[in-house]
């Protein structure tokens, strides 16, 4: 095997086991501003999946880009729908005249 793709495995696999605890340990009321910068995050994904497509010159690659696009699109789009849900609670509700 290439030793710049166990390397790569290895690094994704700590990152994963850190995001993880990070992710475990953040307060509730924290969550909000979270979202919100794991949204801008998975923006990044999806600029490097269409380049990523763009320079693509083998079919594994046009698969790795498609996965990444469809994961980091649903990402955004998820984390926007639960920031949006999560921004609806703290809203004051109209009080009802008699």
């Amino acid at each position: 095997m290439n030793q710049e793709l166990i390397l790569g495995a290895y690094v994704f696999i700590l990152a994963l086991f850190l995001g993880v605890e990070v992710i475990g340990r953040v307060p509730s009321t924290l969550h909000t501003p979270l979202m919100s910068a794991t949204n801008a995050i998975h923006g990044i994904v999806l600029i490097g999946a269409i380049l990523v497509a763009g320079t693509a010159d083998s079919p594994l690659l046009y698969v790795l880009a498609f996965v990444a696009l469809v994961l980091g699109a649903g990402n955004v789009f998820g984390g926007f729908a639960v920031t949006d849900r999560m921004l609806e609670m703290f809203k004051k509700k109209p009080v009802e005249k008699r």
